[in-house]
């Protein structure tokens, strides 16, 4: 009996379809390059700003292209996007996290870049995590907004939008405690 005949049909059914995997990372290297052109005429912090996070995104999205290019060239896995919507979504939190990052997009400017941004973060980190390890998430996300807040609108001054958090602080900051 030929083996690399009897191994070809079960080898077919291994395949990964990893298409719609790859959609999110390709469209946010492209729009970070399409954000890199929009700030050429930008204050010099809001250009290294842009381009140090904007840097490490898309350093992240080409290892994740990478390792897929890697397995389709294993034959482990094609580029069908069967898996692009599916009732797993639901239940893995993809839909949860789409949800919460609409409602951030709404919200942000009523309550402020620091408030909206830890809810978005811990909120995302707790559908991820199926609420689980929810102390960590929440300090997790409590220091990148208040790493955010500081960077972002104490150090560069950005137009980040401002709500309660940042109106007490910028109270705090020019009247003392």
């Amino acid at each position: 009996m030929n083996n690399s005949t009897s191994a070809s049909p079960k080898h077919a059914e291994e395949q990964q379809s990893i298409g719609g995997q790859l959609v999110i990372p390709i469209a946010a290297v492209i729009f970070t390059l399409y954000y890199f052109s929009t700030i050429i005429n930008s204050p010099w912090t809001a250009q290294v700003s842009a381009v140090l996070i904007g840097g490490i995104l898309i350093f992240l999205c080409l290892l994740f292209i990478a390792k897929k290019c890697l397995l389709i060239s294993r034959k482990q896995a094609n580029l069908k996007m069967t898996e692009l919507f599916s009732t797993q979504d639901i239940y893995s939190g993809r839909a949860a996290v789409f949800a919460i990052t609409f409602a951030y997009i709404f919200l942000i400017e009523w309550g402020g870049f620091t408030i909206t941004t830890f809810l978005f973060l811990y909120l995302s980190m707790s559908v991820l995590n199926q609420g689980r390890r929810n102390l960590f998430s929440a300090t997790i996300s409590l220091a990148m907004a208040l790493g955010g807040y500081a960077l972002f609108i104490l150090a560069f001054n950005t137009r980040f939008p401002r709500g309660p958090f940042e109106a007490l602080m910028k109270m705090v900051i020019e009247n003392g405690l």
